[in-house]
């Protein structure tokens, strides 16, 4: 198979596999992209009226707005509602902004960063993520509990803005021909990837039950076990 075409087949499949997880990973995500969905229904059904009390306003004053007030009046609301339902497209969250995130909503934010990348991980990963999308469900009325500023909260923004973005940027560092292949028998990128985030999902299970039985002490000394965790794996790809 000759360059271009492998390119051409690489971009079909990355279309196809997006498409495939094009769905939600969990309530939260589900929840933010309605609300942002019916801000711009809102802002059609405005403009809508907006064209029409004008158009009244118009015919009102002229006695009529004609054939052509009607097929300009029409081609501004057909105009007005494709933009509202276009523009803005829904911002992607980052893991700087995951990490500055309220806790109110930073759940969904999550799930809706994961599942932009799930697409890009590969398949036997797509479980997993949304697994972690149903414990981030339940981890977000939890959330509610924390201020802002207390060390659980920043704890919880480190795991999931953090830990969970460093460990697929760094797998997605890594050239695909080498991802299926582990140096002097050890874990393969493929497998690391898939054990971190296994480790994260059982973190955060772990932290909702924390949370709810009040032990927010111990959720440091979580955090650090993580890091630890990490370096270990970090050593073993050098």
């Amino acid at each position: 198979m000759s360059e271009s075409n492998q390119q051409v087949y690489d971009n079909a499949r990355n279309y196809l596999r997006s498409y495939k997880y094009a769905e939600s990973i969990g309530e939260r995500s589900k929840g933010l992209k309605k609300g942002h969905f019916y801000k711009k229904l809102g802002r059609a059904a405005l403009w809508t009226v907006g064209v029409l009390v004008g158009a009244s306003i118009v015919g009102g004053i002229l006695s009529g707005i004609g054939f052509w007030g009607v097929m300009i009046s029409a081609g501004l609301i057909g105009g007005g509602i494709w933009a509202s339902m276009k523009f803005p497209k829904m911002k992607i969250p980052t893991p700087e902004t995951l990490v500055q995130s309220d806790l109110k909503t930073l759940a969904g934010k999550t799930e809706i960063w994961l599942e932009n990348q799930r697409h890009m991980l590969p398949p036997p990963a797509a479980k997993i993520v949304q697994d972690i999308g149903t414990q981030l469900d339940m981890l977000s009325p939890q959330l509610q509990k924390l201020n802002d500023k207390e060390p659980a909260a920043y704890e919880v923004r480190k795991l999931v803005g953090e830990h969970l973005p460093e460990l697929i940027s760094g797998y997605r560092s890594i050239p695909a021909s080498m991802r299926t292949k582990g140096e002097n028998g050890g874990k393969s990128p493929d497998e690391q990837l898939l054990s971190g985030l296994q480790l994260i999902e059982k973190e955060i299970s772990g932290v909702t039950q924390q949370i709810a039985k009040g032990d927010l002490d111990n959720l440091e000394i979580r955090g650090r076990y993580l890091e630890m965790k990490y370096d270990k794996n970090v050593e073993s790809e050098t």
